[in-house]
């Protein structure tokens, strides 16, 4: 057996705390622990602390090669640390921040002593940068272990060498697939393009990587050069500046078109690895730097930060005010209705390991059901996301029944039917019956008041809504609703449920359209009130792609249903009077028997796949206008689709149906597609300012009243000269 000395040196660890090394035959195995926090970060402290080490590696003889492991339990670096990025107050600031840390990397690289990578969990933004600056990469095969360059959902390039090393080791194609989506890549993909250069069980991480740290140290072994996967096609196109001016030509074209322009990042990061290929190296650094530093204060960069802090702040939200109770475990759960809500419910739970009994009212629908669940978890088999043994897994945790067998034991009942208060009553009332008393009760309801809901119920302070998008598996958010008697553990239990199955969490209090669907409300009865003027479909739509949001109203509607939006219409003028009448427009349609894409007919046109066509000029027939269409300027679209949901917004802040400016801005971001780069309707008011949205409501009640009267609260903000959120951009 070979002789061990494990040594703790002071000069390392006395700034962050984070490294420790024990010296193990010429070995130095790198642990990084950051103290304090769930996940390593790479602070300046943390920085300072490397500097040191990499001092000593390069000073003492007696080491010859290293190994960098985490010593957390599911992330090996998460990257930099964003709270420091508050700090940066110009794009030298930044740019500067991106040169330390090249110049940190480069030295890591250069380093006498070889280092190894080991992998396990999270390897993410700097993180993989360091890993990439590392002589070999072995990763765990274990489904945590991912790697990824995300720093464009921040706004940002990769600021330390990202840009040039990942092309170098992965090719051209995957190193910018990579960092323009920043995407997660598997252990397993990432084996096959060479990012790492051998994939082990966990359990045998450490021993692998120090021996091959022994094998690069005695020169038994050289340095990785990664670009296993790439075809002599590929590699001929590295080195062709024709070719690659082709690659980097699609990929700005498909830049443009995925981004209507409005996000400047992806193409700063392309411009940063193109200069590695036309400047060489360090021509490449300076360029990534620069870019780095322009981008880490443009507006768009600091509203996506801004998100960053709210999604990671909800986290740690419990969903109740003071102490809270413990959340219940759910082992069980049941789903009410096989349709296509209730199927993506049942999907996202066998997901996590969650036992789903479905109930619907006869076979087929049951049978139909289960065929949808099937059908979401193949995608992920297809996409590599999960193995065949684990899709049989997660398909034999879903059951289905046409009564309520399997019912005494479940935890969570989650109702998706159609939205009629009597057949909700009646289902509540079926299944409470063979319920167990601890159940929690929720509907996945999109408009009818919870406590509307819960009057059938004999245990009404444990039902509540889970308001689910649509699609279930792809829609990051969850919205809660509680009434004033929902028991607080009824709370936190839904809200624990719906961070294990991986969503962004809100939990708002009960009124007609919680608050997404009140706001997205607001937002498409006006699009509706512009085709009652002659607006066309198009240049409704064309619009607010324009202004940022992933589709268009119109297209929008036909996507939910025009049948539901109706209906959902009937019960918002219901409560709120004449603001959400709905348009003639609407109504025409509706009562013309079109429903939109699942009806095949709408606004626009639809193949017999379904898939969606121009607009189906037919339409035009039955609006008010006819088929003469008005010329409508973008900016008043904008102007009067916009302001009427972030109107909407404040109303359900005002009124307490909110919880604070940052769940409305999450909910609006992740559950309605409100343009992430404008951080959201309350981060529009700080950014507009209050003053300039009331002077533009103003303008628009003169001609449209009552519709456009400012919320009460604006007008608060605008007398006292006051945001909703400080000015150092942190949700509080």
């Amino acid at each position: 057996m070979t002789a061990t000395t494990a040594t703790r040196p002071a000069d390392v660890s006395r700034k962050s705390g984070a490294i420790t090394v024990d010296v193990e035959d010429g070995v130095a195995v790198i642990t990084m622990d950051l103290p304090n926090e769930p996940v390593n970060k790479l602070n300046q402290a943390v920085k300072d602390d490397f500097i040191e080490l990499i001092r000593r590696l390069d000073g003492d003889a007696s080491i010859q090669a290293a190994v960098l492991i985490s010593g957390k339990p599911d992330t090996f670096i998460a990257g930099a640390d964003i709270e420091e990025f508050l700090q940066v107050r110009s794009s030298d600031d930044a740019e500067r921040l991106s040169l330390d840390g090249q110049s940190l990397l480069d030295r890591l690289e250069q380093l006498r002593t070889p280092v190894v990578a080991a992998i396990h969990g999270a390897c993410l933004g700097g993180g993989l940068e360091t890993a990439m600056a590392c002589a070999w990469r072995i990763g765990t095969d274990h489904p945590k272990t991912v790697l990824a360059l995300p720093e464009v959902m921040l706004g940002l390039i990769p600021g330390a060498g990202g840009t040039q090393r990942l092309p170098r080791l992965v090719g051209l194609r995957n190193a910018l697939d990579m960092i323009l989506t920043g995407r997660n890549v598997r252990a397993k993909k990432a084996l096959q393009m060479g990012l790492l250069d051998e994939m082990v069980h966990p359990s045998i991480l450490r021993d692998v990587a120090v021996k091959r740290a022994r094998q690069l140290g005695r020169g038994e072994k050289k340095p990785s050069v990664g670009r296993k996967q790439l075809t002599l096609a590929d590699l001929a196109l590295e080195k062709n500046p024709a070719g690659r001016a082709i690659v980097f030509r699609q990929a700005r074209e498909k830049v443009r078109k995925q981004t209507h322009g409005h996000y400047p990042a992806p193409p700063a990061a392309i411009d940063a690895v193109a200069a590695g290929y036309s400047l060489g190296r360090e021509g490449g650094l300076g360029e990534e730097a620069r870019l780095f530093g322009q981008m880490a204060v443009t507006p768009q960069s600091r509203e996506l930060i801004f998100l960053f802090f709210a999604t990671t702040s909800l986290r740690k939200d419990s969903g109740v005010s003071g102490p809270a109770p413990p959340a219940r475990d759910v082992h069980r759960l049941a789903v009410l209705g096989t349709g296509f809500m209730g199927a993506g419910i049942a999907a996202v739970s066998a997901m996590q390991g969650i036992a789903v009994r479905f109930k619907d009212v006869d076979h087929t629908r049951v049978a139909k059901g289960l065929k949808s669940v099937y059908d979401v978890l193949v995608e992920r088999l297809r996409k590599r996301q999960i193995t065949r043994t684990q899709l049989d897994d997660q398909m034999a945790l879903v059951g289905g029944s046409v009564d309520y067998s399997g019912f005494r034991n479940v935890d969570v009942t989650i109702e998706a039917v159609f939205e009629d208060l009597a057949l909700k009553h009646r289902v509540l009332r079926e299944a409470e019956a063979e319920l167990p008393a601890r159940a929690l009760y929720a509907s996945n309801t999109s408009s009818i008041p919870i406590s509307r809901i819960a009057e059938a119920s004999k245990r009404p302070e444990r039902v509540l809504g889970m308001h689910f998008f649509s699609p279930v598996h792809k829609m990051p958010l969850l919205e809660i609703i509680v009434t004033p008697i929902t028991a607080p553990e009824a709370t936190v239990t839904a809200v624990a449920l719906g961070k294990r199955l991986g969503k962004h969490v809100i939990v708002v209090n009960d009124g007609p359209g919680f608050y997404t669907t009140r706001i997205l409300a607001a937002y498409m009865n006006e699009a509706g009130r512009l085709l009652d003027e002659g607006a066309a479909v198009e240049a409704i739509d064309k619009a607010l792609l324009e202004f940022g949001f992933p589709v268009g109203p119109i297209t929008l509607l036909d996507e939910v249903g025009i049948d539901v939006g109706g209906k959902i219409a009937g019960v918002l003028a219901d409560a709120f009077g004449e603001r959400f009448a709905s348009s003639e427009s609407m109504q025409r349609v509706i009562a013309a028997g079109r429903t939109g894409r699942k009806g095949g007919s709408g606004f626009y046109t639809y193949g017999k796949d379904g898939k969606k066509g121009g607009v189906d000029q037919s339409v035009y027939e039955f609006l008010p206008t006819g088929t003469a269409r008005a010329d409508v300027h973008p900016e008043e679209i904008h102007d009067r689709t916009v302001l009427a949901m972030v109107n909407e917004a404040v109303r359900c802040l005002e009124e307490g149906v909110l919880r604070s400016p940052r769940d409305g801005d999450v909910g609006a971001v992740f559950g309605l597609g409100f343009p992430p780069f404008r951080g959201g309707p309350f981060r529009y008011v700080d950014t507009e300012s209050a003053e300039m949205v009331i002077r533009r409501l103003e303008q628009l009640n003169s001609r449209f009243a009552p519709r456009f009267v400012p919320a009460g609260l604006l007008l608060e903000l605008a007398e006292r000269r006051r945001r909703f959120y400080p000015l150092d951009g942190k949700p509080v």
